[in-house]
């Protein structure tokens, strides 16, 4: 599964197929049924669509995406957020974390074992306590288009955006997010198991937030271009 999580850093636009066929020519002797498992349980689909790519629940509304075109030049004008996979050396867990689109500042995240909707509210409550953006986007999955997450921007008056295209096409920067973190972090430590993949993130993050600096910050760090420009 970690296999899988590296190639879909670095090829998002694989589907089942093509990762099947990957797989194969490095050595690995899978079939296409267990890939699709592997990437279903992993959270995992092509960012190009194809009859074969997962949908929400039928009765969940979906929003439009509301970012293409528009220039972001402040921090809280819009925030995403976004579920990934995590390896352990015993097991994975999901890890969800909300960004400020602008800044790149990580305004909440936390790790959960089941990708239920539950802890991605409680993080996004998190985050609602320290401001409150003009638009929250998000990729079509479950845990985003239910009703207590999507009740939750409402009820604070939160304009909602969804992919309408695949999440590392329309979501860009909290896919980066993502693979600094498992590049720089996860990949590296090797976790054993959830209570030190916690203490590891929670250090990372902090780092990430007030010490590295970002080239496509001008080399402010996330925290210093989220404070100054507000």
């Amino acid at each position: 599964m970690r296999l899988l999580d590296e190639q879909y850093l670095k090829t998002p636009f694989y589907g089942v197929p093509r990762m099947t066929l990957w797989l194969n020519q490095h050595g690995y002797g899978v079939n296409r049924k267990r890939v699709a498992r592997l990437m279903r349980v992993m959270g995992l689909q092509a960012t190009m669509p194809g009859p074969h790519t997962s949908t929400p629940h039928p009765e969940h509304r979906i929003y439009p995406y509301l970012l293409r075109g528009m220039e972001i030049h402040a921090p809280c004008q819009v925030w995403c957020a976004d579920l990934t996979y995590v390896p352990m050396r015993r097991g994975f867990l999901y890890l969800v974390a909300v960004m400020d689109w602008f800044s790149r500042y990580v305004l909440a995240w936390d790790v959960s074992n089941s990708m239920e909707s539950g802890f991605c509210v409680s993080v996004l409550k998190r985050a609602l306590k320290k401001g409150r953006p003009g638009i929250f986007n998000t990729d079509q999955g479950s845990q985003f288009t239910s009703e207590e997450f999507t009740g939750t921007l409402e009820k604070a008056r939160v304009r909602i955006s969804m992919d309408g295209r695949g999440r590392a096409l329309d979501n860009v920067f909290i896919e980066r997010l993502w693979r600094s973190v498992k590049y720089e972090d996860i990949y590296l430590r090797d976790y054993a198991d959830g209570h030190a993949l916690h203490a590891g993130l929670t250090r990372y993050f902090r780092f990430y937030n007030h010490e590295r600096p970002h080239s496509g910050l001008a080399n402010q760090t996330p925290a210093s271009c989220h404070r100054n420009t507000r």
